[in-house]
């Protein structure tokens, strides 16, 4: 059931980086066509690459946790015996599944803010709220992968640094 669930969300979640990248390249390409083909850039591409780039990058957090894909400094890893070095890793994981929390919980909270305002972006109008709520839902969905990974050790675990 676990790896179901972690199969899904690593497709879903692969699923929508790749689309709001691809969709990003299409918004870049016609505004610099636009912009050196006919002196009209297009209305807002600044706007909607912010936006896109905002779910990119918060879509694609859980996934690199996930994967334990994060930069890692091992200098001292082959000095440290396999359970020094596991415990290390859980006590990295559950720093990042606080952090991570607390983060998400304070997203969210300028998430409702926003929403209240009914902040808008200032060309096409377009409501922040929802890219901030992506935001907190992606952080604290990476809170909840740091969690798991203390939890359910990878079958690949062979004592190397794995945070």
């Amino acid at each position: 059931m676990k790896a179901r669930i972690g199969r899904w969300l690593e497709t879903a979640l692969g699923a929508i980086s790749a689309t709001v990248l691809f969709a990003m390249m299409i918004v870049t390409a016609v505004d610099v066509a636009g912009r050196y083909l006919f002196s009209m850039p297009l209305p807002g591409g600044f706007e909607l690459t912010e936006m896109m780039l905002a779910a990119l990058i918060y879509c694609g957090l859980p996934l690199v946790s996930k994967r334990r894909e994060h930069i890692v400094i091992d200098t001292f890893d082959p000095f440290m015996s396999r359970a020094v070095k596991r415990g290390l890793d859980m006590i990295a994981e559950i720093v990042c599944a606080l952090t991570l929390g607390g983060i998400g919980w304070l997203i969210f909270k300028r998430a409702l803010r926003v929403a209240d305002y009914g902040d808008t972006t200032a060309v096409l109008k377009l409501p922040l709220a929802p890219v901030a709520y992506l935001m907190a839902a992606m952080i604290v969905v990476t809170a909840i992968i740091h969690v798991a990974l203390i939890l359910v050790p990878h079958a690949d675990d062979d004592g190397k640094s794995i945070v």
